[in-house]
């Protein structure tokens, strides 16, 4: 694949990373982007194909919504483009950079650093406060030591980005004190706690009522276009999918275009 010099703002994995930077540009069209991507499972002794041959690019700043029948491999593919599973063949790229092959250190930066993560089932610690909830990923990827050091800048970043989806009100709430649409919208603002430059979405309204859910896309929508996101979600609900600026369905393990 011919991929053409980067040449705006870098940014760094982290000091410790002995790879060269990844570099964003809001110059470039595609932020993400599958080559032939094939994934199959075991079933015993058979393997069950799931992906074969799926080429996507993800445009920078926009919405993708991918949508497809029960086991149609629209989670996998969105496990694939996240570095939380690896393809039997095909290629990711993320803009210049052969994603695929990169270490397992190197991913783990790219997930801690440039992507966030949402799923039908919101992952919240019930004995910590919202806000606290929020600052788990600063937590884990800083230590206590370099947490306590930065805590008030990150406080800040997180109450920020709850008031930012509605919930400043509920910041020293504990989750069994929150509707499911107030905790999915919590996990969403902790996803953006490292301001990652992707957001992945798993089914994001999947547990919800139809308001709840609701409450939830504006959220999403409200994010993409203040901090002009690149969000892929996964959804089996076409009123969800509606919203994003591009429609993709999976089709026996193909990409069938919508919109």
């Amino acid at each position: 694949m011919n991929r053409a010099p980067i040449t705006a703002t870098t940014r760094k994995l982290s000091p410790s990373a002995t790879t060269r930077p990844i570099q964003l540009s809001v110059a470039r069209e595609s932020l993400i982007s599958a080559v032939q991507l094939t994934k199959s499972y075991r079933r015993g002794k058979s393997a069950v194909p799931v992906l074969s041959g799926i080429d996507l690019d993800i445009e920078l700043g926009k919405c993708t919504a991918i949508i497809g029948k029960s086991g149609s491999g629209k989670s996998t593919l969105l496990h694939l483009l996240g570095t939380l599973d690896a393809p039997d063949s095909g290629e990711i790229w993320f803009q210049n950079e052969r994603l695929d092959k990169w270490s397992a250190r190197r991913k783990d930066e790219f997930r801690n650093t440039l992507v966030g993560m949402i799923f039908q089932f919101y992952h919240l610690l019930p004995e910590l406060t919202m806000l606290e909830n929020v600052l788990v990923p600063r937590m884990i990827r800083h230590g206590i030591i370099g947490y306590w050091r930065h805590r008030a800048e990150y406080t800040r970043r997180a109450t920020e980005l709850l008031e930012l989806v509605g919930l400043g009100h509920r910041m020293q709430h504990k989750p069994n004190q929150l509707s499911g649409g107030e905790m999915q919208r919590t996990a969403i603002a902790r996803a953006l706690i490292a301001e990652p430059a992707l957001l992945l979405a798993d089914e994001p309204t999947g547990n919800l009522d139809s308001e709840s859910g609701r409450e939830v896309i504006e959220s999403l929508l409200k994010l993409k276009q203040q901090r002009q996101l690149t969000i892929v979600m996964v959804t089996h609900d076409e009123n969800v999918a509606a919203i994003a600026d591009r429609v993709i369905a999976l089709v026996d393990g193909q990409i069938e275009v919508r919109r």
